[in-house]
């Protein structure tokens, strides 16, 4: 279709996106007791094999799309605003349209998280008759190397493809910290997301839980360069992160398990990524009291914690209700152990 029309076409999705969210924000800010966001899981299995990652295997199969509505429909129970559907990798399960037209059934805001790679034109133009608002992608280097190939000499071709088929808003993230051979990469990709029309965000890599990882003076000039490519939205809400850049740690009260949850492909409910194994019990059994407990329970791995959505979310309710360390863990079970395990890196 001719150019002009398409960017209408865009402007139109973006202003009644905007819209949405600006209620979501809204709702969220005035009632605490619903998450803010989810992430869920509908498939284990990466068509990749980062080194640094370890929230894949090479073997699963796709959850039962019958199971995945289902669980979209409590996250709908619980007033979920956003629903984030990551993996694995998730444009491998077979329905996945139709998760995303599920959760836009909610009234939820939709995203999803991807190394891009199976992206076609054809695909594209999928997710956006499936309502799909928001696409992330993270693009660890310039050239591939032996610990990541989500690089942008192999990627660019996808990323032209969005910026002439999606309707939907697309965020491409750096990264910057230990692991990265070329720190300068995180700026090069940044720009070229930028020149394409893409929002651009720049992650800091944790260690294998989840932690603090201080930069280098030298990283620490790119992620600030980087961070002054940023648009002027919510994620410009990271005063966490200047800290981390420093290795100083957070005082924050983290709302994992309340306002922002993550559920496995087990359908059980994760504080998040990084930290699960708690509460570790089935989304279909999550009730507002659960929330209500999370929500006061502190997390002891809260200062030194560079899982910028948590944060994001926590920052609804920084004012609010003061958190204790409870003395028990009720749903804790030897066979759901708390476990550290690092991020996608998507």
């Amino acid at each position: 279709m001719p150019d002009h029309v398409f960017g209408a076409r865009r402007d139109w999705a973006a202003l009644k996106r905007r819209l949405r969210e600006l209620k979501m924000i809204a709702w969220g800010a005035l009632h605490k007791d619903h998450p803010i966001m989810a992430h869920i899981i509908p498939i284990r299995r990466c068509n990749l094999a980062c080194t640094y990652c370890n929230e894949f295997d090479d073997f699963s199969k796709p959850v039962d799309t019958d199971v995945m509505l289902e669980r979209v429909d409590n996250l709908g129970r619980l007033g979920t605003g956003i629903i984030t559907i990551s993996g694995g990798e998730p444009l491998l399960h077979p329905d996945l349209d139709q998760i995303i037209t599920r959760i836009r059934s909610t009234g939820a805001i939709t995203g999803l998280i991807t190394n891009g790679y199976l992206l076609t034109a054809e695909r594209i133009e999928r997710l956006n008759r499936a309502g799909l608002d928001h696409m992330q992608i993270s693009i660890d280097n310039v050239q591939p190397d032996e610990v990541s190939k989500k690089s942008l000499k192999v990627l660019d071709r996808k990323l032209q493809l969005l910026a002439n088929h999606a309707l939907f808003h697309v965020n491409i993230n750096s990264v910057v910290g230990g692991g990265v051979k070329n720190e300068d990469d995180a700026l090069v990709i940044a720009r070229r997301a930028i020149h394409l029309g893409f929002s651009s965000t720049i992650g800091i890599i944790h260690d294998g839980s989840g932690q603090l990882k201080p930069l280098s003076p030298k990283e620490r000039e790119i992620y600030l360069a980087v961070k002054g490519l940023e648009k002027r939205n919510f994620s410009q809400l990271n005063f966490f992160q200047e800290n981390i850049a420093k290795g100083q740690p957070n005082h924050w009260r983290c709302r994992a398990g309340a306002r922002y949850v993550y559920i496995c492909e087990d359908g059980l409910v994760h504080y998040c990524s990084q930290q699960r194994g708690y509460p570790g019990k089935p989304l279909t059994a999550y009730t507002v009291q659960d929330i209500r407990r999370e929500y006061t329970t502190e997390k002891a791995c809260a200062p030194h914690c560079t899982v910028s959505c948590v944060h994001y979310v926590s920052y609804f309710d920084f004012w609010r209700a003061p958190q204790t360390l409870p003395d028990s863990r009720p749903y804790e079970t030897p066979e759901q152990p708390l476990v550290n395990i690092t991020s996608s890196g998507q």
